[in-house]
């Protein structure tokens, strides 16, 4: 492993101090992970992770899964771990908090360095592998370092505050990000529960009311003994109120009344027939006078 500090003085460096200091270098690289090492520096420390993290990973590449890609953007400010589709933020090191960095002479692919986790205050050791820059950017994180304690010293100290402040900005407004982008998933998701819902029942209170039960015929089932309803008929109106038991008026098995010929009248049969009902009420008439 090599410091990535130790280098001469008159060593020029590759990126102009405005590109790090307002702005930020990106590359692409592949990460192999981060373990916590018990060190915030040292070559061992960073070695020992190193094999580490190339063991987890040919066991996961033995499984099928490949070695995820990411962007890193280094600044003055720190170092951003995003996902190269997404830019979404994994891991946001700040500069102050980075402890060691160094790239591996022996496999000039693999990359480290060593940052202090803001939450846990745990060291932990990121490695990633990159085929043609991982000396650059070993190279651009020094410089990165450089610029900034040249920040320090002209302006007395004061600026590492600053970007203290504007770091827990940063990390407060990830978190929100996080947050929002987590509070979508889930309004989307109860979203389309509702839809199912809505889908495979039907709302309260529209079932049809059941009708009355009817004969072979479609008819309702006459009851002669019934008590008078208030329910309406089908047409809306009330139907006639039930006679008194005492002038109650006797009825066949279908309910209709039984047939008189002598109550109907007059106009209801013709001329001959009547003449013979009016013959036989005489006779009916002077039996029971008799009697």
């Amino acid at each position: 492993m090599n410091r990535a500090f130790s280098r001469k003085k008159d060593k020029t460096w590759m990126h102009t101090p405005e590109a790090l200091s307002k702005h930020y270098i990106p590359y692409n690289a592949k990460f192999l992970g981060s373990t916590e090492v018990e060190q915030p520096k040292g070559t061992e420390v960073v070695r020992d992770a190193v094999r580490k993290l190339k063991f987890a990973r040919h066991i996961k590449k033995s499984e099928g899964q490949k070695i995820p890609k990411v962007e890193l953007q280094i600044s003055i400010y720190g170092v951003k771990i995003l996902e190269p589709k997404t830019k979404e933020v994994q891991h946001n090191c700040q500069l102050h908090r980075i402890s060691f960095c160094a790239d591996d002479k022996t496999d000039k692919r693999i990359f480290t360095f060593i940052c202090k986790d803001s939450e846990s205050n745990k060291h932990l050791c990121y490695v990633f592998d990159s085929e043609k820059c991982a000396e650059e950017i070993t190279l651009t994180i020094g410089q990165a370092f450089d610029l900034a304690y040249r920040k320090f010293l002209e302006s007395g100290g004061k600026d590492v505050e600053t970007r203290k402040q504007i770091a827990g900005l940063q990390k407060r407004i990830q978190d929100l990000e996080t947050e929002n982008v987590e509070l979508k998933n889930k309004v989307q998701d109860l979203e389309s529960q509702l839809r199912t819902t809505q889908v495979s029942t039907s709302p309260a209170g529209t079932g049809t009311p059941k009708s009355p039960s009817t004969d072979i015929f479609d008819m309702v089932p006459f009851s002669p003994v019934s008590h008078a309803s208030s329910t309406p008929t089908r047409n809306g109106t009330q139907p006639p109120p039930v006679p008194s038991r005492a002038t109650e008026i006797k009825r066949d098995l279908f309910g209709a009344e039984p047939f008189d010929p002598f109550n109907c009248g007059a106009g209801d049969f013709p001329p001959d027939i009547q003449s013979k009902l009016d013959e036989m009420q005489r006779q009916r008439w002077r039996g029971s006078k008799w009697d």
